[in-house]
């Protein structure tokens, strides 16, 4: 995320609550608002674990 409260957090790892904010309130222009929009959509409806195999290997 390039800027408010959660700057420099990745974009899947924005806290639900945060995503529907801009649902509500309205995803900006341009490709970061459609990326937020994918987010929303994606943790909504509890589809969080079809990001995993984007993340890659995680190590202890």
């Amino acid at each position: 995320m390039p800027y408010g409260k959660h700057a420099g957090w990745l974009i899947a790892d924005l806290p639900g609550p945060y995503l529907a904010w801009f649902a509500r309130e309205g995803f900006p222009e341009g490709e970061l608002g459609t990326l937020l929009a994918l987010m929303h959509e994606i943790d909504h409806n509890g589809l969080g674990e079809l990001l995993t195999p984007l993340r890659g290997k995680v190590t202890p």
